[in-house]
């Protein structure tokens, strides 16, 4: 299984055979097309993420002690910015999660190229998934 560096890699790879940000905004829709519809028992309260400008819903599980998540958004952009960090950090360990530094994020100009609002939801998104890892690792420990 490849590791969150080698997928972060992959990312900025894939990016950067786009130059314009059009073409960049086009890959994310995709990606976040291609995610899986999250069950609608998941899409509670609960599972929203605060300071998202759209709604995320996030779901976590640990299974065999990695942290699998699942989420969905109405907004297509979030949808593969989410789809993207699924890529990253699920089937990981709490602790690789925990310790990552997402570099793909600045790499492929993602924070900048997002509005201020988008940039904020990123930044909760983060938040949320180590918030997890934190609680699945506290919880398994």
């Amino acid at each position: 299984m490849a590791t969150i560096n080698e997928i972060q890699d992959e990312i900025i790879e894939e990016f950067s055979m786009f130059d314009d940000w059009m073409d960049r905004y086009g890959l994310l829709i995709e990606l976040g097309n291609s995610l899986e519809k999250l069950d609608e028992k998941y899409k509670v309260e609960n599972n929203l993420i605060e300071g998202c400008q759209s709604r995320v819903w996030l779901h976590a599980e640990y299974v065999d002690g990695k942290v699998v998540f699942n989420a969905e958004s109405d907004a297509v952009i979030v949808k593969g910015i989410i789809a993207l960090l699924i890529k990253v950090l699920s089937d990981k360990t709490p602790d690789e999660i925990i310790n990552t530094d997402l570099y793909f994020v600045e790499r492929i100009g993602l924070k900048e190229h997002l509005s201020p609002t988008r940039s904020n939801g990123l930044v909760s998104m983060i938040k949320q998934m180590r918030f997890y890892a934190m609680a699945f690792k506290a919880k398994n420990s």
